[in-house]
């Protein structure tokens, strides 16, 4: 997912671009480096010549996608790990990270591609783990800058209300955000969140199908896939409908099968029944978000009950009268185990019916 011409700008050009700056939110980062976090490494991410590496607790480890940037770190940070790594597909095991530092990183990734690589960082942290993002405020996908002085790079930007439903999304709760002073581009948005132990969202552009469950479990949450116990008929009925065809792995749904996956509420709990009916009807306006944003071909929820908390209070299984930011939405009955009345072929039939209408 990382953008080949601006990765090239920062390869061809590191040096000039280190002599012609100056390193940028050291306050920031100090102050990052001082909060509680759990035992572990503190990645920073996009981490150019290691400036901000060098703050951060030690160990430290220093991820860039440009070789020549990377050579650098040690001028800075020599007791830093170093990896060259795409911010979209981070190579470390999961739950290893103790917190994420990420300066301006994030605004060369296609913001279509922004909740997928959050997923990926979310895998990466330990719940409690603290990140701060710097962002690029605005409204662009993903276009260059008429006077960068060094051309050839793109950048996303992001309006402020964007920012809740993006991150409680990708399964961060959101400690703050604040709006630094415009710098030659463009205002910089600072995002202070931690990892929450909840399943971040795998969606992305072009989707077919957006799959809405109710919330996660907490054994769902901890196994980073919604629908995963073994009881829960979800995945085999999504393997025999052809909707999928890796179980339990919702990070190839996607990729493979262009099948998101999502909650309408993202709080974990043991049980759906531990929700209200207000979580549910906000949980409603960051998915009507979703949807605008994303333009899914149909969305699909999986249980009844939140439909009809935040929608219809008498909704059935089947097409809904009534659509989603425009998206026609079905909605069948529960996968668990616990729901009782319905065999396996009823839910394969439900899913082939909820692909059919994307149609």
């Amino acid at each position: 997912m990382a953008d080949r011409a601006t990765i090239s700008v920062y390869e061809d050009q590191a040096a000039e671009w280190r002599a012609e700056r100056e390193p940028k939110s050291t306050s920031a980062v100090e102050a990052f480096a001082a909060l509680d976090r759990p035992d572990g490494i503190t990645a920073d991410l996009g981490c150019g010549p290691g400036w901000h590496t060098a703050v951060l607790p030690s160990p430290a480890l220093a991820i860039d996608a440009a070789r020549s940037m990377l050579e650098m770190v040690p001028d800075h940070a020599p007791d830093a790990l170093r990896c060259r790594a795409d911010l979209a597909a981070l190579p470390v095991a999961a739950g290893s990270l103790a917190g994420a530092w990420a300066s301006r990183s994030y605004v060369h990734l296609d913001r279509r591609h922004v909740p997928l690589a959050l997923a990926d960082l979310h895998r990466a942290l330990a719940p409690g783990s603290p990140v701060e993002l710097h962002i690029f405020e605005g409204d662009a996908d993903f276009e260059p800058f008429s006077d960068d002085d060094f051309p050839g790079r793109r950048f996303s930007q992001w309006p402020q209300d964007w920012i809740a439903p993006l991150m409680e999304g990708a399964g961060f709760a959101l400690d703050g955000m604040e709006r630094t002073g415009r710098p030659p581009k463009a205002a910089t948005l600072v995002v202070k969140a931690r990892r929450a132990r909840t399943l971040p969202d795998t969606v992305g552009p072009d989707m077919r199908l957006l799959i809405c469950g109710l919330n996660p479990s907490v054994y769902a949450a901890d196994a980073g896939a919604g629908f995963a116990r073994p009881g829960n008929r979800f995945w085999p009925a999504a393997l025999a409908a052809g909707l999928v065809s890796a179980d339990r792995d919702p990070r190839r749904a996607l990729i493979d099968h262009s099948v998101g996956m999502t909650d309408l509420v993202k709080r974990a709990t043991p049980r759906a029944d531990a929700l209200s009916t207000e979580e549910y009807r906000l949980g409603l306006d960051r998915l009507s978000w979703l949807a605008r944003w994303l333009k899914p071909a149909a969305v699909c929820f999986v249980g009844l009950a939140g439909w009809r908390a935040a929608v219809d209070r008498k909704a059935q299984a089947g097409p809904q009268s009534q659509h989603l930011a425009g998206r026609p939405v079905y909605v069948m009955p529960s996968t668990s185990g616990a729901a009782a009345g319905y065999q396996m072929a009823d839910y394969v039939r439900h899913l082939q019916q909820a692909a059919a209408l994307a149609t």
